[in-house]
């Protein structure tokens, strides 16, 4: 199995427990992205509201992100591209603090 086909079945399996968890998995499919989307998207508002109020914005927006990946694919990619942006901006500074001017 193709590693990209292997990632997307672990993403569809956390979410899909997830749902049984709560019982999302037994509303029909439009009500519960209207759920999902709602909470998902009042915790991003929230997590933009505390970009200017003092709170932890660089928190609550992912957790936001995450909730709405859930259910949408949009949510998802954008969550896979912050990993990697993070991932890249871990290895640049990595590398600039390997690199000691003498």
């Amino acid at each position: 199995m193709h590693r990209d086909a292997i990632a997307l079945e672990r993403s569809v399996e956390w979410t899909r427990r997830i749902r049984e968890s709560i019982g999302l998995n037994r509303l029909p499919k439009l009500l519960r992205r209207i759920i999902i989307g709602l909470i998902g998207g009042t915790v991003v508002l929230i997590g933009f509201a505390l970009i200017f109020l003092p709170g932890p914005a660089s928190v609550v927006i992912p957790i936001g992100l995450l909730i709405l990946a859930t259910e949408f694919a949009w949510a998802r990619w954008l969550v896979r591209r912050g990993k990697y942006v993070l991932r890249g901006a871990k290895d640049k500074l990595r590398d600039f603090h390997s690199v000691r001017p003498s």
